[in-house]
Formats: structure tokens, sequence, C-alpha cells
């Protein structure tokens, strides 16, 4: 299927289709990472890293009014043999390894939960079935931490599914030993009026892989800051999402991948839908290639499909290169609007236009869709996105 045509980034055109790009920028952030809440200061939108996110409709998480209420969130594990899950507390050594909270409301997250899940795949374990963790809604606020480990040589595959209604801000972390194997799929399929803001933080260790895969659907503002680090030489990082922001919808991605270790490598790919009125999609690409990260490999990528009239897409590459012996990196952003060529095209064979727009969304996500690896969880969110489609006619 003929690809989409996608404006170049950088360029802006008037109407549904609003692209921001920028490149060779400093990813550092303006405030040190924490977790102490007093150490940053409430924002007001004109701060970089808030300056896309509504803050009116974060529900109190970015400014200390938020407090846990409700039944907040239940979170239910359902891990295969061999699989040790915990609950812990604050005091637990295994919390915060991962990454340190780069902004207010990951701090308050780290500062407000009571229990967090620790899940443990044991050294040279390779699972046949994945570890499932379902968060799920019911109303309230609340914050959340949970931890995903794997020793030495271990493989897993983790799928976190959300759904429901909640406001809840989160940390995850994933920590790999030497040589392990793990892939996440994070769903964010919250109902219409839930507030979700998570920080991810994976640590890889020496020639371990790292594949996330995010896919955002539901929510009001769904807005996920996944980041990488580097424990040892070799190790890989892998991040692909894929998103669907329809009407009012406010779904934000912000990534940093900091090569701080030589001969490591990263790709991340992302694409996103977007369908009506005040729809409004934000992706953010940060990668650091500190001084010490020689031979480093990487390149980040970012597409935008505009179905509908009102939506807007803000795409912000940014790429920090402080030493010339790497082996690659690059980055590109595009978006673009549905192109009617491709409809007729498909129309003229007698294809019905609801299915020819199906197929042709169905081909921009099939890529991404494939790199989940779980049958089950691919044809769910297939039907989503054809739900989400046929919502619009």
């Amino acid at each position: 299927m003929a690809e989409a045509q996608y404006i170049p980034a950088g360029s802006t055109t008037a109407g549904s289709i609003a692209v921001a790009a920028e490149s060779t920028v400093a990813t550092r952030m303006s405030a040190p990472p924490s977790f102490d809440v007093a150490d940053f200061p409430v924002p007001h939108g004109r701060e970089e890293e808030w300056r896309f996110t509504p803050l009116e409709r974060l529900r109190g998480l970015h400014d200390g009014t938020a407090v846990a209420t409700g039944e907040g969130v239940k979170v239910d594990i359902d891990a295969p043999e061999g699989v040790t899950v915990e609950t812990v507390g604050r005091d637990d050594e295994r919390l915060g390894r991962a990454g340190t909270p780069v902004d207010r409301v990951a701090a308050q997250a780290y500062s407000s939960f009571e229990k967090a899940s620790v899940v443990t795949v044991a050294k040279d374990a390779v699972l046949t079935e994945p570890i499932r963790i379902a968060v799920h809604g019911h109303g309230g606020t609340a914050f959340g931490h949970q931890v995903i480990e794997l020793g030495a040589f271990a493989e897993a595959v983790v799928v976190i599914d959300h759904t429901g209604d909640a406001v809840l801000a989160a940390n995850v972390d994933y920590v790999l030993g030497d040589g392990a194997k793990l892939t996440v799929v994070s769903v964010q399929d919250w109902d219409e009026k839930a507030v979700h803001v998570a920080q991810h933080n994976a640590l890889v260790g020496r020639d371990a892989s790292f594949k996330s895969v995010v896919v955002t659907f539901g929510g009001d503002v769904v807005r996920i800051h996944p980041r990488v680090a580097y424990a040892a030489p070799g190790g890989e990082a892998e991040l692909f999402g894929l998103y669907f922001t329809d009407a009012g919808q406010h779904q934000e991605h912000r990534l940093l991948v900091d090569h701080n270790t030589p001969h490591c490598k990263s790709n991340v790919a992302y694409k996103g839908a977007l369908q009506g009125q005040d729809a409004h999609a934000v992706w953010i690409g940060d990668v650091l290639i500190q001084a010490a990260a020689e031979g480093t490999d990487t390149y980040e990528l970012n597409r935008n499909l505009v179905l509908t009239d009102g939506a807007r897409v803000d795409s912000v590459p940014n790429l920090e290169i402080e030493t010339g012996e790497i082996a690659g990196a690059g980055h590109a952003s595009a978006t673009g609007r549905f192109d009617d060529e491709q409809l007729f095209y498909l129309m003229s064979r007698g294809i019905p236009e609801i299915e020819a727009r199906r197929l042709v969304v169905r081909g921009f996500f099939a890529e991404l869709v494939q790199q989940i690896g779980l049958p089950d969880v691919q044809e769910r969110l297939l039907a989503k996105i054809e739900a989400e489609l046929e919502a619009s006619v």
C-alpha cells in the first residue's frame, strides 16, 4: 500500500495541522532530577517541559492539590510460574534504582504512593507466557509505583493494561541484568475522563535488550515519559509507540534516550493518527549522546496522520551529540493529512469509503502493531482502531 504523504518536519500549514521541529538543542532538564517534590517549582505552562500540556486538566497532579481519594486504582498481576510478585513498602531498596523523577508530577507520585509492586524474573529464566498487569481505575485519584526486574540472561514479556476511570500519577521502573531481554507493552485504554501521567524508567545492563511498545487510545489527558539509560556497554533499546487521538483528547509522549555508556544502540519509532475537533498529540523525542558514549548508534522517527480538520500535532525531535566518535545518529519527523488519492484508488476498485479508510490506517500502523508479538493484544488494538474510525463516520 502506498505510504501517506507527509509534510516535512519544521513546516506549518494553516488549519488542521501544526508541526514543530527542533534539533541539536539541549536536552538537559531545567531542574535536576530529584525524589523531593520541593525541588520542583509548580509549573505554569511557560516551562519548556510543560508548554504543550494543558495543566488545568491535570486535576491537581502538578500543583500538589491532588490527594488519593476513593478506590483509586486496583492492580492485578498474573504471572507465570517462576516469577516473584511482591507488594512492598516505601523503604524497599529496589525502588527508584532505574531512574529519578524529572518533573514535579513524577516526584509527587514517588512521594505519595503507599505500596509498590515488585515483579522479579530470576536469573536465566526464559518465560514462555507473558506477565500481565491490569491497572483498573475506579473513579478516584491514585499514586503508584511498579518495578519490573530481570536477572542476568532472563527473558520476559510484560503487558501493562490501563483501563477504567482514574486520575493516576505513577512511576514504572524496568531493571535489566546483563544479557537480559525484556519486552514491555503498555496500553492506555482509559475511559474518556481519565487523567494519566507516568514516567517510565529503563536501566539496561551489559549486552541486554529492552523493547518498549506504548499504545495510547483513551483518556482525557495522557502524558507518558519513557526514559532509557545504560548501565554498561552493549545495551540495546527499541522504543515503539502508536496513538490514536480523538476529539478533545490530549495525548503526549516525551522520550529521552540517554546514551551515557559506550557502544550502545537505540531505535525510536512512534506513529499517531488524529481525528476530531481539538484532538492534540504531542511527541517529544530527546536523544543525548554524552561525551563518554563513543560508538553510539541511534535513530528516532515520528510520523503522524491527520484524518480530519481541527486536530493539532506538535512533533519535536531533539538530538544532542557531545562526541564525534559515533557509529550513527539521526532523526526524522513528518505529519500529513489523509491522502485522498489513496482513497480514490481503493474506492475506484469497488472498496467502500469506510473500508478504504480502514485499510489505509491499518497499513499506517501495521509495522508497529507487529512489534507487540502477542496476537490477542494485536487483534484487540486493531479492533480499537477500527472502532475509532467507525465512530467518526
